[in-house]
């Protein structure tokens, strides 16, 4: 996984970042939905390019590449991935 989205996004759900996406890995989208049903947005993990257009945009400072997540946020790793894999389900 290329990027996380962590704990700042959470009551934000700002979609700045999922405009300048290249690649539309970045859900739920305003236009999808389940967005009212989710309280953050979540980086898919099999789509993300790991280009980083989405963390200069993300206004609460919300997206880290996986290797500088902070170590109080390590468990959502696995929040964006349960994200997408309940998507498949």
């Amino acid at each position: 996984m290329a990027h996380i989205i962590a704990e700042p996004c959470i009551g934000t759900k700002d979609t700045a970042c999922v405009e300048v996406c290249p690649v539309d890995c970045i859900h739920p989208t305003k236009d999808d939905g389940d967005h009212g049903q989710h309280t953050q947005l979540y980086i898919d993990p099999d789509t993300c390019i790991d280009c980083g257009l989405c963390v200069d945009e993300c206004p609460v400072h919300a997206i880290f590449p996986q290797d500088d997540l902070p170590a109080e946020w390590q468990k959502y790793i696995q929040i964006n991935l349960d994200y997408f894999a309940a998507k498949q389900a």
